[in-house]
């Protein structure tokens, strides 16, 4: 996965905005002001690509121990977020995916019914 295909992806969620809240490096997915995903862009362009997703704690531990590249994010809750080394190659492309949904998922789930409403 490059960045071109994460951006792609991630926009092509229903009310998906792509944003740099905190600096100019560290580029955000957010679905109705929500984040999702994390992709700092100097880990993407020095070749060491990382994201951070959003997870049910329970899938956040399971992964921890299932894949070597799926580690506690800096700056997030480590009960509810994991960073993703893409660049190891360890997690195959449909199951970055999958993580990307589910991400995309848990944080709609957690909207006040106002937001998922908007989503409709």
């Amino acid at each position: 996965m490059n960045i071109e295909q994460l951006q792609s992806y991630c926009l092509s969620k229903k009310a998906t905005t792509e944003e740099f809240p905190f600096d100019e490096d560290t580029l955000v997915y957010k679905v109705l002001g929500k984040m999702f995903v994390i992709a700092p862009l100097k880990k993407w362009e020095s070749g060491e690509a990382t994201i951070t997703l959003k997870g049910d704690p329970e899938y956040v531990v399971q992964l921890r121990e299932q894949y070597s590249s799926v580690y506690p994010g800096p700056y997030v809750s480590n009960k509810h977020w994991n960073t993703i080394d893409i660049y190891k190659g360890e997690l195959k492309p449909q199951l970055i995916l999958e993580l990307i949904d589910h991400s995309y998922d848990m944080v709609v789930k957690g909207m006040t019914k106002k937001l998922k409403d908007k989503l409709l």
